[in-house]
């Protein structure tokens, strides 16, 4: 199943979801890591604020093992629809947004 996923994200989460999405920590994790890094490469950053993006998940409910493992930690309010196939969405791109913050 394929979800349009939106959310927020949490105030001071980007660094931290920055680098949990870049050191290979999320890559790593079974089975659906690569999925989850892949959506956040999709993922935009809206004009209304909401972050929005598609994902692969075969979860029930959706996103289950992605928000116990990841989203839970870094989106509030998130929602999920379900969809035929990956979209692109109209926004500044969410890694770049993420880059922002990079500490160091």
């Amino acid at each position: 199943m394929i979800y349009q996923v939106r959310a927020r994200l949490r105030p001071g989460a980007e660094a931290a979801l920055l680098q949990k999405l870049t050191d290979g920590s999320v890559a790593g994790q079974r089975p659906d890591g690569a999925e989850i890094v892949a959506a956040m490469e999709r993922a935009v950053l809206t004009g209304d604020g909401q972050v929005e993006w598609s994902e692969t998940c075969y979860c029930s409910p959706p996103l289950a093992h992605e928000r116990e493992t990841v989203l839970d930690h870094h989106f509030d309010a998130i929602s999920t629809r379900e969809i035929g196939a990956h979209e692109r969405y109209h926004g500044t791109p969410l890694m770049d947004h993420l880059r922002r913050f990079r500490s160091g």
